[in-house]
């Protein structure tokens, strides 16, 4: 399925469910000066969770987004792994006082199983620590196996806020599994490890907190969801490549690179090749 198939498909499947399209918001925030750039989907909604009037209550989105600097960033990482980039488009869906946990995960499974036919053996999800009800509603309501839902802290299940304030929350992680070739060969190895092998590609958000400038967290007036799936990673299952960078979003940058360049997009290249690509299209 290549990219475009992949954004319609989501925007239309959420808008059957009853959510609103909303386009992307611009690159750099227009009103929230605690960020240099739009880091996630959620940043143009920020004000929906803390009691702004509402035009919707569930919405839709495909945001760009970049991350090169400060909280967050993933700059180090671009070429060095399959995953990373600067810039990417975030796959977003979103609840404002509307529905919860539940249906969340329910329609995140729908989309991914029956829209998208993926195959659910391989997938794996992490939740927060202490965070039961999503916990149950994997195992009971979905059906994955207790084997395959993993407990981790709040470096990887505890999201936000985007910059210095605003709604947060525990959240529930989708990986899939891509075998141990991609793996680090430790026996521990699993869901949570900094390796290659389980992939991370949709972050189920639960706000629920208004943190203030001081880390304070207030209750939310509105507690709802917002989640994010990278578009490139997504791409990168549904096309069966070896990484990111093979997809249709990157190969006639790469074939470019290579005919200006003269050189060939080889192994020995490939993270020359995959940085340079990155960047012309965070700066584009």
């Amino acid at each position: 399925m290549k990219s475009a198939e992949i954004r319609k498909a989501f925007l239309d499947f959420f808008k059957q469910k009853g959510h609103t399209i909303v386009k992307s918001d611009n690159l750099v925030p227009q009103k929230d000066p605690s960020l240099l750039f739009t880091t996630a989907g959620m940043v143009q909604f920020k004000p929906l969770w803390i009691g702004a009037p509402l035009e919707y209550s569930r919405a839709v989105s495909i945001q760009k987004c970049l991350r090169a600097g400060g909280k967050g960033s993933d700059l180090e990482n671009v070429g060095k792994t399959l995953r990373h980039h600067t810039f990417f488009e975030m796959l977003g869906n979103f609840s404002f006082g509307d529905y919860f946990k539940k249906e969340a995960i329910e329609f995140a499974w729908e989309f991914l199983i029956h829209v998208l036919k993926i195959d659910k053996e391989p997938l794996w999800v992490s939740v927060y620590k202490n965070d039961d009800e999503a916990y149950d509603i994997w195992h009971k309501v979905i059906g994955l196996p207790k084997g395959r839902i993993v407990r981790l802290g709040d470096k990887d299940n505890f999201w936000g806020p985007a910059g210095d304030a605003g709604a947060c929350g525990p959240s529930s992680e989708i990986y899939i599994d891509l075998g141990p070739k991609k793996g680090c060969g430790r026996p521990d190895c699993s869901v949570g490890c900094d390796c290659e092998r389980y992939l991370e590609f949709w972050n189920i958000v639960f706000p629920q907190f208004d943190q203030q400038k001081d880390g304070t967290r207030l209750a939310l007036e509105r507690r709802g969801i917002d989640t994010g799936m990278g578009l490139e990673r997504l791409s990168f299952i549904m096309q069966d490549v070896n990484n990111n960078y093979e997809t249709d979003l990157f190969k006639p940058i790469i074939s470019a690179i290579q005919k200006i360049s003269n050189v060939k997009y080889s192994t020995a290249n490939k993270p020359a090749f995959h940085v340079i690509a990155d960047h012309i299209r965070a700066l584009t």
